[in-house]
């Protein structure tokens, strides 16, 4: 069986979406930038997709911030 926590999805995706915004980047940009589509970023920010492990660290490194930084809530 596949678990799925959607609060916690939701939570993270608005935790990388307001910290994306205060770094001044769009999701055009992360996106380019970790080989991603806006559209992928779109769907993390929104809770709708269930990145990996691998991703949150892809994602962490592109905006500078610790891994924990993005489990903050």
């Amino acid at each position: 069986m596949y678990y799925r926590d959607n609060k916690f999805l939701l939570q993270f995706g608005a935790n990388l979406k307001k910290i994306r915004k205060e770094k001044g980047i769009s999701q055009e940009k992360l996106g380019n930038e970790l080989n991603f589509s806006q559209t992928h970023i779109a769907r993390i920010e929104s809770g709708k997709t269930n990145t990996s492990i691998s991703h949150v660290a892809a994602f962490a490194k592109a905006l500078g911030i610790p891994v924990t930084a993005l489990f903050e809530f």
